[in-house]
């Protein structure tokens, strides 16, 4: 049976269902992604054994899909908000994104220290672990629940961070590449990232903005239809991916700063219908890489791992963030129960599972790798699937307001 055709109909079925009680998910202790993942469990080798890849083509499909996925991810995070009401925001989105992210990458490597890992690669393990996720985040602060329950700048908060790490990500992940696999000199090495990160920068800005330029001038001169215009973001996201690959700098930096080119250039009436289909296709686009997750999860590896697996979760799910997050809350603005919400939800999901596969396609090809990364993604996606309701709830309606 063609596993791929079978991943198909599964994730086509499940999101047919999942659209249907769309809004009742929402309320529910049971995420898309937790769902997906469980899906892919179920079918999985130790369960139906229905899907089953080899590693090479379980690194490929991880590689690709997760980088398609972040693409779309990352260019909704940029839209979901106008940038005028974010420039309020800058000094906490640098500190988030400057020391918080830093500290959450030594943090979640030191504690991949217990399971046994050489020190380069634990340092790995914490830099693919550190960004937040713009998937799972957006299963927090989107749709009806989360605009009721939730105050708008803390939903700007998780977004922002959530679609800017990701990329902004790859220079801590690339030095711990280079210290694992010193393929090249440290002078090529730095260069090759300077350019990532510059390069995708300058590239994504200039492409938003003069997609938004076209636009608008498009739009004036009625030479658009809705039907185009509702996927414009995406095409452009897609794009603006390709280009980045092609000129060797940061695809996923680059499409999160093309979102927010285009996002300062085009009126708030232009990019309202588009972002309502493109906040669809983040809530379902995700589901084939977790079914594929749960399809490929290494229980064996886990096992080695002995009981410092458990001690290695509570601490990447306790200590990456919250702590982090209560420390700063002065600086960042934050009242207390601010701070352990935006905390906590700090999820690990497509763009640690992305940066994993990009460091195996980059040469580190110890298995512990993926065991360890995807560990932590999975702790994850069931920690914050089962308590994102419930901790809206409680955020909206604390037992003693503060």
């Amino acid at each position: 049976m063609d596993s791929l055709h079978m991943v198909y109909a599964a994730v086509g079925a499940l999101s047919v269902l999942l659209a249907l009680f769309s809004s009742k998910i929402q309320t529910m202790p049971l995420s898309e992604p937790l769902l997906a993942l469980l899906l892919g469990v179920a079918l999985g080798p130790y369960a139906l054994d229905l899907l089953v890849f080899s590693p090479e083509t379980r690194e490929s499909l991880l590689l690709e899909g997760t980088r398609i996925l972040l693409a779309a991810s990352v260019m909704t995070a940029a839209l979901r908000f106008p940038t005028t009401s974010l420039r309020g925001l800058v000094p906490q989105f640098a500190l988030l994104l400057c020391a918080v992210m830093p500290i959450a990458a030594i943090v979640t490597g030191t504690a991949a220290l217990m399971l046994g890992l050489p020190v380069a690669l634990a340092m790995l393990v914490g830099a693919c672990l550190c960004p937040t996720d713009p998937v799972l985040a957006a299963s927090v602060v989107t749709g009806a629940p989360a605009q009721r329950d939730l105050p708008a700048r803390l939903r700007k908060l998780i977004t922002g961070e959530s679609g800017a790490n990701d990329g902004l990500a790859l220079p801590l992940v690339g030095v711990a590449v280079a210290v694992v696999v010193p393929l090249t000199g440290p002078v090529e090495s730095a260069g090759r990232l300077l350019w990532e990160v510059l390069g995708g920068v300058l590239l994504g800005t200039a492409l938003g903005a003069a997609a938004g330029k076209s636009m608008e001038a498009a739009t004036r001169r009625r030479e658009l239809e809705e039907g185009p215009s509702l996927l414009f973001t995406l095409l452009l996201a897609v794009t603006v991916l390709g280009v980045a690959r092609l000129i060797g700098a940061g695809g996923v930096l680059s499409v999160f700063a093309a979102g927010m080119a285009y996002n300062r250039t085009v009126r708030r009436e232009e990019r309202n219908p588009q972002q309502n289909i493109d906040e669809a296709v983040n809530r379902y686009l995700g589901l084939p890489v977790f079914v594929l997750l749960g399809a490929v999860l290494p229980w064996s590896e886990w096992i080695e791992f002995g009981p410092a697996a458990l001690v290695f979760v509570l601490a990447v799910l306790l200590l990456r963030r919250p702590l982090v997050l209560l420390a700063l809350m002065r600086p960042l603005g934050l009242r207390p129960r601010d701070a352990a919400f935006v905390g906590w939800f700090g999820p690990m999901g497509i763009s640690a599972l992305f940066y994993a596969a990009h460091s195996t396609h980059e040469g580190v090809h110890d298995p512990r790798l993926f065991a360890a990364v995807s560990l932590a993604v999975t702790a994850s996606v069931i920690a914050h699937g089962l308590t994102a309701s419930a901790f809206r709830r409680v955020y909206a309606h604390p037992a003693h307001p503060g």
